[in-house]
This record gives structure tokens, C-alpha cells and sequence, in this order.
């Protein structure tokens, strides 16, 4: 049996990827040069934007004429799973199951990859680690916290081990890899039990101070700078939440030349109304501050982001705030998307998508010029 593995979504989903190789290795399956030359299709779904979901069924559409030629299996996994599997009705799961007949089985990634600690490496010189998995934040527009559920942090020892490994088998470059890095350890700790290493030593919660309160206890600038220490060329992490970006964390940062100088550090819009209504927890001013502490503490730093354009009932004054923003950060690249709902989440059950795809598309294109093709600006 010939096993092909088509990845759509992010980092995270490639790293997943990586897992279900193992799977299929595990069985004894080889893998297919080409999505044509296999016999167990295994297709790691994303559901982050409507535009991913769409080309999913196309790729299914597209397999179903091949099937009638070939007696292959298609298996779904990933996020459109996750989705289904732990939404509260079934509704989602029987629409997917009709609108892709073809497929053979809808398998939660856990499941797939249930005795897979560590993954086949093709890259031998750059790795991703997996540090947590899920999501506690639940922002308005995100379908994260439905698809992966709650956030689960991989244990501190484990961790440690994998990128000691790593770095006996020559890698030199790590991702760490987490919908909310910043946030690791939350689960594992709490204040009167503090976290214990595998040596022995101690490590106190790190919290933010956010709203006026302690937020949630930390481990991640511990794990970060012990990470560092291993002795890696660079060290990237991905992705992080400005209102979990510690103090303590910046320090790590600057203390160790080793660490990324490029920091993707989601704003997701530069208007304090349309933070609000998307359920990030900080304001336009408070996000400029934080890159100022960084940017004095971090010599060389500079940033990259996601932003949304068109989110629901955005003015076209809210999106010159979003763009007043971008301006005073000189962001180095900038992931920029246009709104789409997407399915259970709150701007879907509460709020309307009310901006015209043509109006969405221009306020996408003014950002682009702007940050990523800066010497093609030009007036809107």
C-alpha cells in the first residue's frame, strides 16, 4: 500500500502532517510519489478560512473521478474533523459527509496519530516542535478553539528531549509551534505548585499583567531560554498573543542572540472598535506600546502579523485606524485575509457579515501595497 499526504493550513497542520507519516510507516505503508500513484489518500484538513474549505472539496471532486478508475481510499483528518467531532450537534459532520460522498473515512487526528510522540524528519536542518495544542481565547472570528479544542500543553521534560534529540541529529533551526506559544505551561502549573525540570531546579509561573490583573501563569519564557541553550542556530516561535507577551519573556529574547529577531505578532486590526467586537483583549495603543518595549529591549527586531480586513461592520474609518497602525509599526510582512464566517463561532452566531466582497478585496489590496509591496503603493 502507497500512502499520499496532502497538507492544507498552517505550520501546526504540517507538523500534524509530519504524525500521520509515522502512522502510515508504522503499518508498513510506503509512501507515493504523487497523489495519483497512491492507495490511501490522507487529506489534513484546515478550516481557518473559507477559502481552504473550498479548495478541499475541490480536491475530493476532484479524487472522485479518479476513484472510478482506481480502488483508492480517502481518509479527512485535521481541523474539518476536529470541528465536526466535537461540535455539540451533528449538523456539521452530516453536512460535510454530503457534500464529499466520495470519502471513505472522517478520522480525528488524535486518533491517526495516537502512539506518535516523535515524527519522521525530511528536513534535516530545520524542525518543528510541537509545544501545545488548542486554544482557550475564543476571538470572535477564530475557529481554532472548536476545531482543537482547549489548550493542551505538551509536558516540559518531553519537550526538552525532543530538541536535545534534534540537536544530536544535526538540526540547527527549530520552530516552536502552539496556537498561543506565549501562553504555554497554563495548564501545568498553577501558583502554589510550581513546575519541577527534569534536574531538578524549579521554575516559578511567569504571569502577564493584563486588564489590571494576573492574568495566567507562564513556563514559555523558561522553556524558551532552555531551548536557547541547547544550543541551536535560531530558534523561531509561532504564534504569539500580545497580551501574554511578558516582560520576563522580552528579556529571554534579548539575552539570547540565538532567539528570532522576527516576531509574527498578530494585531488582527488597528481599530479599537473591531477589537472589541473580534474578542482581542488588548486596544490599537496598547499593541503600538508593546512593539516600542520590544523593539528597546531587542536590538535588530522587527515583525510580522495577521491582519483581517472586512470584518463585520468595519467602517471604512475603523480600516484607515488599522492602516494608521500599520504605518507607525512598519511591519517587515503582514498575512492579511478578508473576513469569512466560519461555521459555530461568535461573529457567525451574533454578528452580520455586512461588507461587500469588492469593498473587502480594495481594503486588502491597499494593505498589501502597503506592507508587502511597498514600492507599488499607490493611492486608493
Amino acid at each position: 500500500m502507497k500512502y499520499f499526504i496532502r497538507t492544507f493550513g498552517c505550520q501546526q497542520n504540517i507538523a500534524d502532517s509530519e504524525k500521520i507519516e509515522a502512522a502510515m510507516l508504522s503499518q508498513k505503508m510506503l509512501p507515493a510519489h504523487s497523489i495519483k500513484d497512491a492507495d490511501y489518500i490522507v487529506i489534513n484538513t484546515c478550516m481557518v478560512r473559507q477559502s481552504a474549505e473550498a479548495r478541499i472539496y475541490g480536491l475530493v471532486k476532484n479524487l472522485a473521478e479518479y476513484k472510478k478508475k482506481k480502488n483508492i481510499k480517502i481518509i479527512i483528518t485535521g481541523c474539518m474533523v476536529g470541528l465536526a467531532a466535537k461540535s455539540k450537534t451533528s449538523k456539521f459532520f452530516h453536512e460535510i459527509r454530503k457534500r464529499m460522498p466520495e470519502v471513505d473515512e472522517f478520522i480525528p487526528m488524535e486518533k491517526i496519530c495516537l502512539n506518535q510522540k516523535f515524527a519522521p524528519r525530511h528536513d534535516k536542518i530545520n524542525a518543528f516542535v510541537t509545544i501545545s495544542n488548542g486554544c482557550n481565547n475564543f476571538c470572535a472570528f477564530c475557529i481554532v478553539p472548536l476545531a482543537r479544542g482547549r489548550e493542551i500543553s505538551r509536558p516540559y521534560e518531553d519537550i526538552i528531549q525532543e530538541c536535545r534529540e534534534l540537536k544530536e541529529k544535526g538540526v540547527k533551526k527549530i520552530t516552536l509551534l502552539g496556537q498561543n506559544v506565549n501562553s504555554y505551561g497554563a495548564d501545568l502549573v498553577s501558583e502554589k505548585r510550581k513546575k519541577q525540570t527534569a534536574d531538578g531546579s524549579k521554575l516559578k509561573p511567569v504571569y502577564v499583567k493584563h486588564l489590571g490583573k494576573l492574568r495566567i501563569p507562564t513556563l514559555f519564557p523558561h522553556l524558551i531560554r532552555d531551548i536557547a541553550n541547547i544550543g541551536f542556530e535560531k530558534i523561531d516561535f509561532m504564534s504569539a498573543n500580545p497580551w501574554d507577551f511578558s516582560d520576563e519573556l522580552i528579556d529571554v529574547i534579548a539575552g539570547h542572540p540565538n532567539i528570532t529577531r522576527m516576531i509574527h505578532l498578530p494585531v488582527q486590526s488597528g481599530d479599537d472598535n473591531i477589537l472589541r467586537k473580534m474578542n482581542r483583549w488588548y486596544t490599537a495603543k496598547e499593541y503600538i506600546n508593546l512593539i516600542k518595549k520590544i523593539k528597546k529591549k531587542v536590538r535588530g527586531v522587527v515583525f510580522t502579523t495577521d491582519i483581517i480586513v472586512g470584518f463585520c461592520g468595519e467602517t471604512e474609518k475603523e480600516f484607515q485606524n488599522t492602516v494608521s497602525l500599520c504605518k507607525i509599526i512598519g511591519f517587515k510582512k503582514a498575512y492579511i485575509s478578508m473576513y469569512s464566517p466560519r461555521p459555530e463561532t461568535m461573529a457567525t452566531k451574533l454578528l452580520k457579515d455586512s461588507i461587500p466582497y469588492k469593498i473587502k478585496k480594495q481594503r486588502w489590496q491597499c494593505l498589501d501595497a502597503l506592507i508587502n509591496k511597498p514600492n507599488q503603493i499607490t493611492s486608493q
